[in-house]
């Protein structure tokens, strides 16, 4: 046998050991959630004439979830410490489901959400808000609470057709911290309610905190390398990276550009602006080229139609065409939907209409064929008056 042929036996070989260990994983991720059902089954029930063999079944159980949570433990390098966050508030969007959520904040930057602050943690949670009114833009750093797949050390980006990253090299909610972060744009706020537009998470998503968006600390200036990733500081830049440890209630070089009127914009074009007559002289010079695989850059738009039937309940239900536009041109099929059945009609939920489409991906092309609306739910506008792109 050609020794080329006993590699590529060997390739296949380790491949599907992979996958086997893959699939070993996941099948032990879905019986602990089983244990976990049953147990809180059992727990419920409430029969006399089987209460002594519950006891004993439950008692089986919870040796078994103590197994299942030791072996845990001790696969995560002898670190069994646990970070226990409480939601401050709930994210309220127009996708009930999963299916079709932008990947990015920017994708779904004409789609107004709200976040929610609850009173279980400040008494008046209105009064954490005051001053954000100030800022354009927040972070938004929330919990995947509807991500149950077993994390993995390396993931599929759509970009990257199928290919192979380490998770932490890309934004994937598939993480061992099921931690999401997005940039928005406050649009009002409302006691303890915050309008926003740039919508990338599901339904009733909780919210582990806020933070303003700051240009200068968040946005440094953008290139693009089509090689590798890496940060190159400028030569003279040092007093940028020493005056990010003043302490807090001090004035720093930050601060100083901030005066002077600076802004800069990050990768999804977002920016703060003010404007100062008499800038301030002698500052220290911005940080120098920061560099990006160009995967992430890389610009794949499909085309977006509609037919007449489509056009026509848009205007029925007035729906605003340009928000589902937004979310077809970016594609929102996983890569596994886009490799296996390829072109395909792809229904998905957009608040309280569901919109059914046709890919063409020969063409490049999505053709939207119908937008009605939901069973047992009034239909209202998804967004007010349309924005500017």
């Amino acid at each position: 046998m050609h020794e080329d042929d006993l590699k590529n036996q060997l390739t296949i070989a380790r491949n599907e050991i992979n996958n086997l260990r893959q699939q070993v994983r996941n099948l032990q991720h879905v019986q602990r959630k089983d244990i976990e059902t049953i147990n809180r089954l059992l727990q419920d029930f409430r029969c006399e004439g089987c209460a002594s063999k519950n006891v004993k079944t439950k008692d089986k159980l919870d040796t078994m979830l103590q197994q299942a949570s030791s072996n845990e433990k001790n696969n995560v390098n002898g670190c069994d410490d646990v970070a226990h966050f409480k939601p401050i508030g709930i994210i309220r969007t127009a996708f009930p489901e999963k299916r079709a959520v932008p990947r990015q904040s920017s994708v779904g930057s004409r789609l107004r959400s709200t976040v929610q602050l609850g009173d279980s943690v400040f008494t008046n949670p209105e009064h954490s808000l005051e001053g954000l009114e100030d800022f354009s833009h927040m972070w938004l750093i929330y919990h995947f609470h509807r991500n149950n797949t077993h994390p993995k050390a390396k993931v599929a980006p759509p970009r990257l057709g199928g290919e192979r990253v380490g998770v932490f090299s890309t934004r994937s909610p598939h993480r061992p911290c099921p931690i999401g972060l997005s940039l928005v744009e406050i649009e009002k706020i409302e006691g303890s309610t915050i309008s926003f537009y740039g919508t990338d998470m599901v339904d009733g998503t909780p919210v582990l905190d806020i933070k303003p968006y700051i240009p200068y600390y968040d946005a440094p200036a953008l290139s693009v390398d089509l090689a590798r990733t890496s940060v190159i500081p400028n030569e003279n830049s040092a007093d940028f990276y020493d005056s990010r440890q003043e302490p807090d209630g001090e004035e720093s070089d930050l601060e100083l550009y901030g005066a002077a009127g600076y802004s800069a914009s990050n990768g999804d074009g977002l920016s703060g602006t003010v404007v100062q007559a008499t800038p301030l002289p002698a500052l220290p010079p911005l940080p120098s080229t920061v560099r990006v695989p160009n995967w992430v850059v890389a610009s794949h738009r499909l085309s977006v139609l509609f037919n007449e039937h489509a056009e026509a309940q848009l205007l029925e239900l007035q729906v605003h065409k340009q928000c589902i536009i937004d979310i077809l041109e970016a594609d929102p099929r996983s890569v596994y939907l886009r490799t296996k059945y390829g072109s395909q009609i792809f229904t998905f939920q957009l608040s309280e209409v569901t919109v059914t489409c046709k890919f063409d991906d020969k063409a490049g092309s999505v053709t939207v064929v119908q937008v009605r609306r939901n069973e047992t739910m009034q239909v209202a506008a998804l967004d007010g008056e349309p924005r500017n792109a």
